[in-house]
């Protein structure tokens, strides 16, 4: 991994141990495909942040120069690229203070492995999202649930688990989001209680007209096909939750190739 960190306008050797970021996750961050030394969906990425920043009251660096690093710590590469935004450093004690640098992270890293041709196992965890609407949709840095969550299985033939909320509603997967095909009707959980807002599942729901709704346990194990997504690993069919299974659906592989066709990073993993 190679990293970039900054406090404020000026670049810096380490992280100060009073960040509020490793304190308290007073942050937010991006994680985004990189491409041949350039990030597709960076404007979009953008205003996530920056939406995630306006909601905390985050300092947000300028674009330009955030964006001039980025392509340099990349030097023409592939992998995922990761921005932390966090107030920066501050004095103990949850109030904030009011006048900071904030501390940004560029950090750059190998892709993950590539999707199985047969589709995704996933299964059901036992960890459940809190609901606060106020903290809903963004991307913050206390990701303490999807650490427990993930934390349940080993077992390496189990690529994901699916999340739902306190009130036993699905939600997501622990580091993707989700969608359902019922009736010819593609459906995707809201987030306005909990969860994040994908960049790729804005896209996905757009490309396929998809409307949100709340969807139970059993919503997803009778739906006619199943596909998690996320704006580093694209679209990823599902094959089995536990004793479910899934063929490959036509319209999620039609999905892959319109992706693979407006985002370049995504075409060498489309047949």
């Amino acid at each position: 991994m190679r990293a970039l960190v900054f406090s404020g306008a000026q670049r810096v050797d380490a992280i100060d141990p009073a960040d509020r970021g490793l304190a308290y996750g007073d942050g937010v961050f991006e994680t985004m495909r990189a491409h041949r030394g350039d990030v597709p969906w960076w404007p979009v990425h953008w205003q996530r942040l920056l939406r995630g920043a306006h909601v905390l009251g985050l300092p947000v660096p300028d674009e330009s120069r955030a964006r001039d690093q980025a392509l340099q710590l990349l030097d023409g590469s592939d992998g995922v690229l990761k921005l932390l935004l966090t107030r920066g450093a501050g004095g103990r004690g949850y109030a904030p203070p009011v006048d900071t640098k904030p501390t940004w992270i560029f950090s750059h890293h190998p892709l993950p492995a590539a999707t199985p041709a047969d589709g995704l196992a996933v299964r059901w965890c036992g960890t459940s999202l809190s609901i606060q609407p106020a903290l809903a949709g963004l991307k913050h840095c206390n990701r303490l649930e999807q650490v427990l969550a993930r934390g349940e299985w080993s077992d390496t033939s189990i690529h994901e688990g699916l999340m739902c909320s306190t009130e036993g509603d699905v939600v997501c997967a622990t580091a993707a989001n989700l969608f359902v095909l019922h009736d010819g009707r593609w459906l995707t959980p809201p987030v306005d209680r909990c969860g994040v807002a994908g960049v790729c599942r804005a896209w996905a729901r757009d490309a396929l007209g998809a409307s949100e709704a709340r969807l139970a346990v059993i919503d997803v194990e009778a739906a006619d096909a199943v596909f998690l997504c996320n704006a580093v690993r694209g679209i990823l069919p599902v094959a089995r939750l536990g004793a479910r299974s899934w063929r490959p659906h036509p319209q999620v592989a039609q999905l892959q190739r319109r992706l693979a066709a407006e985002h370049p990073a995504f075409a060498t993993e489309v047949a």
